[in-house]
């Protein structure tokens, strides 16, 4: 078979962990067709031949990365371009995260959902007339700057069943919730994620997630937590995700794995030491976590959660009411709210990302205490204010990690990389432009924490293993040739709270099934991402499927 390209003079890390070597790799057809060592190579070039031979001397080809935590949902439909994942060489993002997405959807949550998360996706102009998993994942198979899995969003599913009504759900409402689960998945969605400290996944107790989760049981998928407690609780929280998983019987992806705020520093082992232990027991246990110390959310996400129940213009009542707001900036800054983690706040340590009116823009780029002092009023009050006059718009930054737990955790070996990329706003996170270059050019090569190869691994073929992608995320002769051309010694990224977005050094080439969506560092106009679909689908269709849990991800995984 004449390839319809050729990557010719490079180095392979084929994603497995081992030694990278010299071979010229072949794509025909969208995949991996041949891979042909430099030192036995027979395959002499015809005098006329349609393939495309690309000279990537000095270059390592590996496999392309998998984000296994994207907010990409709208922007892959919404921004063909797409740089802020292509040109860190992602070829795969998994979507619906944190419990709050666009499906499963009813009419009505379409809209609030559109409201709640502006902070996270923005509101750019798309028709948003899809309902289900399977429409969503239709619009993406109509051309993508990536390939895009999706999960289904628990918070999202429970309020097409109860609104944002905090009370436990009924028998009659927990069989409705599951019945969404159980259609998304059907649809080709790969899990459920929850999102535990935003309303209204917060209001379900671990029963109805057990409930809901018999259906990612059936299907294969896996549980994706943003868990109940980040903070005064975190190890407790883990503890939880762990026990509800091996309870449900499902495989679990703990989702931006971080141990944070002051009062955690240090105790990245005792979480460790438990996924050790859930993993030495029989469990199916990974994570993700991006390597920067602050995080990323919406502003209003750190009300309680009774401040939430009732819909955004309840909430925004609340706060206009001086006795209810009083109650409100006790909880935050004294006791610790729920959606803080129980930590009371340090205004010091959040600082404005986005606002949805273009005339509030006087507050991105500073913290809540600057904007404060400049006013002359008390933090918390102008953070009412803020959230009243922007409509629960802004979306903010949490300067609250701890480097020895962020390193120890992004260490381990259930280790994937995730950006959790907000990739709107003045002034977004730049882990959305970021993580993949500075995990390799940073802690890999300049710190040594670990080598080119193990880095490459925790980025494809161990994400692409919790996905039970067979045919993705290794270097393979018959894989997709989802395939990062990455220069060792300059690989890298500029971005900073400063410059987010700007881009990253030392990648020149990427291909999305075998079509270049980079070439020599500037983006091609193709399209070629599509919808990866989950076990529920595929068996629908007839398809001979890949469990997406059948691969252990990680289960007794020593390679790093």
């Amino acid at each position: 078979m004449v390839p319809d390209w050729i990557l010719r003079g490079g180095e392979v890390i084929d994603g497995l962990g081992g030694a990278r070597f010299r071979a010229d790799v072949h794509i025909s057809a969208g995949r991996i067709s041949a891979i042909v060592p430099v030192e036995s190579a027979s395959w002499v070039e015809p005098v006329e031949t349609p393939a495309r031979i690309l000279d990537i001397t000095g270059l390592i080809v590996a496999p392309g990365f998998i984000d296994m935590h994207a907010h990409s949902d709208l922007a892959v439909l919404a921004d063909p371009a797409h740089l802020a994942k292509v040109q860190q060489g992602v070829t795969l993002e998994v979507v619906g995260q944190d419990g709050l997405g666009y499906a499963p959807v009813t009419d009505a949550t379409m809209a609030a959902m559109r409201a709640q998360i502006v902070g996270w996706n923005g509101a750019p102009e798309l028709d948003y007339s899809w309902r289900s998993v399977a429409d969503y994942l239709d619009r993406v198979d109509g051309g993508a700057a990536t390939n895009v899995a999706v999960l289904v969003p628990h918070g999202t599913a429970r309020m097409n069943v109860m609104g944002m009504d905090a009370a436990a759900a009924s028998a009659e409402q927990l069989d409705q919730i599951r019945a969404y689960v159980d259609q998304g998945m059907r649809d080709g969605a790969v899990g459920m994620s929850t999102g535990l400290t935003y309303a209204p996944g917060m209001y379900a107790n671990d029963a109805e997630l057990a409930h809901a989760l018999a259906a990612v049981r059936a299907h294969g998928g896996y549980y994706c937590p943003h868990h109940r407690n980040y903070g005064a609780e975190v190890v407790q929280g883990y503890a939880d995700c762990l026990e509800l998983a091996a309870r449900a019987g499902v495989p679990l992806h703990l989702a931006h794995c971080h141990v944070n705020f002051p009062l955690n520093r240090g105790r990245a082992p005792e979480v460790l030491a438990a996924i050790d232990a859930a993993i030495a027991g029989g469990g199916d246990v990974t994570l993700d976590a991006y390597p920067y110390l602050s995080s990323a959310t919406y502003l209003s996400s750190m009300l309680p959660g009774w401040a939430q129940s009732d819909g955004a213009d309840a909430t925004l009542a609340l706060l206009a009411d001086p006795a209810t707001r009083a109650a409100i900036l006790h909880e935050l800054e004294v006791t610790g709210s729920d959606g803080q983690h129980g930590v009371p706040v340090d205004w010091q340590t959040i600082s404005i990302s986005a606002v949805a009116d273009p005339a509030n823009a006087w507050a991105v780029g500073h913290t809540i205490a600057e904007l404060a002092t400049a006013r002359g009023i008390a933090p918390g009050e102008l953070f009412a204010e803020l959230l009243i006059a922007d409509r629960l718009g802004p979306g903010c930054l949490m300067a609250v990690g701890n480097a020895e737990n962020m390193e120890a955790v992004m260490l381990h070996g259930a280790h994937t990389v995730g950006t959790d990329g907000i990739l709107v706003g003045e002034k977004p996170h730049p882990r959305g432009w970021g993580s993949f270059p500075l995990w390799l050019g940073h802690f890999a090569r300049d710190r040594g924490l670990l080598s080119l190869e193990e880095a490459v691994l925790h980025a494809t073929s161990r994400p692409a293993a919790r996905l039970g992608l067979h045919d993705r995320g290794v270097v393979a002769v018959g894989n997709w040739a989802d395939l990062v051309l990455l220069d060792p010694d300059a690989v890298g990224s500029p971005a900073s709270y400063d410059e987010p977005t700007l881009p990253p050094t030392g990648i020149p080439h990427v291909f999305v099934n075998g079509v270049p969506t980079l070439l020599d560092g500037r983006r091609t106009a193709e399209l070629p991402g599509r919808a990866v679909r989950g076990r529920g689908a595929q068996a629908a269709r007839g398809d001979h499927p890949h469990h997406p849990g059948a691969v252990p991800a990680h289960r007794g995984d020593t390679r790093d």
